[in-house]
């Protein structure tokens, strides 16, 4: 006897059919997985005759063989404990009609047969929902998850009885007891906006520092990476947490993606809605490379991908393990992770905008000196500390910004602060021309701009590439950086509306390359 399901697993982060093909055979007692399964998926043979029999059903007592294809793939985990149950009752011939061939089973049985809720289920929907599948059976847990996919009928099941050949009509009863209709992205349902401006942050909360805040916007118009410099106290945190307020809000598919990210990593916390508001990542110091970037035997993603789409804060950034900087370096110029394996290699997206603070010595009070904090570094112990972050990784930091202390007169001055929805105005103008201005690029923002396109889009007029050259030959900038400039300039030259890049676009960008004028004075002492 011989049966066929569909279930599925995820890759990086998008979904893989499995057939699972079972043949029962005349022969003594005993089961066997193949197909590459891991440790998880063996063991699922013991919860499934446990949860076949605990319901009632009958648990072939014959040679039971069942085949996880592609057998090129590793499979991993207990979303097949489902399908791998439904081809048993398939073979054996207990399994309703509501099994079509066009159904994907998900779900991790226990051993009572109760459908336990698995991770990754939006990836796998999305995955059946490309191959044409037109019907998904998950547990309840993970029903509004799998119904942010349109067009795919998503049934909720409680039990594996319930698949069990008496039960035909229960298709139509789980129908009924789901919600009315899938879920499309045009059509979610957003949480009210009373909601959300309860709890938003905003720009104006941040009295003073409006070079800063000038400096965050021309980062977020042309998606450039930032390094905030400056003592304890000065708002680099606050400043950097409210950056989100002025990006763009995400498009479809850009949610659809991020969704798919924390649902991958089991960090869904709504699996009714797709995530909209653009991720805020900022992991702890202590962080190691498998977190920052992901990894472990199952690779799931770290937080260079859980940032995907919007910012990952890297607060004290000389306090973070060299070795642990190091590896962002391929993701900030590749824009996505890729983790090799013994049998496989993932990839994760990881597009994200780096903003990082430090303070400018051990102490933090270098250059800013007061009647009660003075600076006890020396200058060894300062470059020491500077020198913890790698010219390579300073080169794939567009704008180095100091953030300097605010005096009191600023802290209580009742002059309107520059607010997130005046810098978001300004952001959105500029992104909308960015889009126009690489639709055939295959880019979206001037962060992105390389090599040819570099030339092409960033025109200088002759007296500001002659401060350029200036510039670079006095502070023996590297060509990484020279290209950084060029591009902060042309985000520039979009804030203030002009096509060529001019003199007073070029001298701002300079202005932004703090380390690299720190780095060439202190060589010059």
């Amino acid at each position: 006897m011989f049966g066929i399901v569909y279930s599925a697993c995820v890759h990086g982060i998008e979904g893989q059919l499995i057939e699972v093909e079972v043949d029962i055979s005349n022969g003594l007692p005993q089961t066997a997985i193949v197909g590459l399964p891991d440790s998880a998926v063996r063991e699922s043979m013991e919860r499934v005759r446990a949860a076949i029999k605990n319901c009632g059903l009958t648990f072939p007592l014959a040679r039971v063989t069942v085949n996880l294809a592609p057998a090129d793939v590793r499979k991993e985990g207990a979303s097949f404990d489902l399908a791998i149950a439904a081809g048993i009752m398939a073979a054996s011939n207990q399994l309703s009609g509501m099994v079509t061939p066009l159904t994907l089973l998900i779900g991790e049985l226990s051993l009572e047969g109760r459908l336990r809720p698995v991770p990754g289920v939006l990836s796998m929907v999305h995955g059946a929902k490309q191959k044409g599948f037109e019907q998904v059976i998950v547990a309840a847990e993970n029903v509004q998850e799998a119904r942010l996919i349109d067009g795919i009928r998503v049934v909720a099941l409680s039990r594996l009885s319930d698949l069990a050949i008496s039960r035909t009509g229960l298709d139509e009863e789980a129908a009924s007891a789901a919600p009315p209709a899938n879920t499309s992205l045009l059509a979610e349902e957003m949480p009210s906006e009373a909601g959300e401006d309860a709890n938003a942050v905003d720009y104006a909360d941040v009295s003073g520092q409006l070079h800063v805040k000038r400096a965050l916007m021309i980062a977020a118009a042309g998606m450039h990476n930032l390094m905030m410099i400056g003592p304890p106290g000065t708002g680099k945190t606050m400043l950097a947490r409210r950056l989100p307020t002025i990006l763009p809000d995400m498009s479809d598919a850009e949610a659809l993606e991020v969704t798919k990210l924390y649902s991958v990593a089991g960090k869904l916390s709504d699996r009714g809605s797709f995530i909209r508001k653009r991720p805020f990542r900022s992991p702890h110091h202590t962080v190691s490379a498998g977190g920052l970037i992901g990894g472990g035997s199952i690779p799931k993603p770290g937080e260079a991908s859980l940032a995907h789409g919007g910012v990952l804060f890297l607060d004290e950034l000389p306090e973070f393990t060299r070795t642990v900087l190091e590896v962002l370096r391929q993701p900030l110029e590749d824009r996505h992770v890729t983790i090799g394996r013994a049998r496989a290699v993932y990839s994760f997206p990881s597009r994200f905008m780096l903003v990082a603070s430090m303070n400018p010595c051990p102490c933090g009070y270098y250059g800013a000196e007061t009647a009660s904090s003075a600076c006890s570094c020396s200058p060894l112990k300062i470059g020491a500390y500077r020198s913890r972050i790698s010219g390579p990784l300073l080169d794939r930091i567009d704008l180095h910004i100091d953030v300097p202390r605010i005096d009191y007169g600023t802290i209580v001055s009742r002059t309107p602060p520059l607010s997130s929805a005046e810098m978001k105005a300004a952001v959105l103008r500029v992104h909308g021309l960015q889009q126009k201005r690489y639709k055939s690029a295959g880019i979206h923002f001037n962060g992105e701009l390389t090599g040819r396109l570099l030339r092409k889009h960033c025109a200088v007029r002759p007296d500001a590439e002659q401060l350029l050259k200036q510039t670079f030959d006095a502070l023996g900038l590297s060509a990484r950086a020279h290209d950084r400039i060029l591009k902060i300039a042309r985000t520039i030259a979009d804030l203030d509306e002009h096509h060529d890049i001019g003199v007073p676009h070029i001298a701002e960008a300079i202005q932004y390359r703090q380390l690299d004028r720190q780095v060439h004075d202190t060589a010059n002492r």
